[in-house]
């Protein structure tokens, strides 16, 4: 019986069409690059790739796009692993994820968005339950002993209650 090899952190990420979707900025194919960087970046670098990401995936903190739900397993990825620098920030990230509404808000108003080509309303929905899905990692991340990362958490928690 052959032991199975653990997988490396972000080993996932060339199963994603990356230039094949669309973030904030058009092509989504800097994507993994930015999350390499936060996975591996000392604490400067990491959080200005985080920012980078953040720009990409929630523009202005409640604007998501195509590439939103499928960055978000690697966000939850990242924000497990300890040598990560920014994982509050990832936490962050995934609250505003979590709280984005403002397509969904806006098609209230204009029901004609929703037959625009491009679906912002679902990316926004995938988005959303691309962040519930992991939800089960908050409960590890509340027994830190990093207060900045355990508030984090649970505002996300808390966001992820209603």
């Amino acid at each position: 019986m052959t032991a199975m090899k653990p997988t490396a952190p972000l080993d996932a990420l060339q199963h994603v069409p990356w230039p094949e979707i669309k973030d904030s900025t058009g092509s989504a194919a800097a994507i993994p690059g930015l999350l390499t960087t936060v996975a591996r970046g000392d604490a400067d670098t990491a959080e200005s790739a985080l920012g980078q990401l953040r720009g990409r995936i929630c523009q202005y903190g409640f604007v998501v796009d195509q590439a939103t739900a499928a960055t978000v397993p690697f966000l939850w990825e990242l924000v497990r692993l300890p040598q990560v620098t920014c994982r509050a920030g990832i936490l962050r990230l995934l609250k505003s994820i979590a709280d984005a509404r403002q397509w969904e808000d806006t098609a209230a108003a204009y029901p004609k968005l929703l037959r625009h080509p491009d679906n912002h309303v679902a990316w926004e929905r995938q988005a959303r339950l691309a962040v519930r899905a992991q939800r089960g990692v908050l409960r590890d991340l509340l027994a830190e002993r990093d207060t900045d990362i355990v508030r984090a958490s649970t505002e996300l928690a808390d966001a992820l209650s209603d």
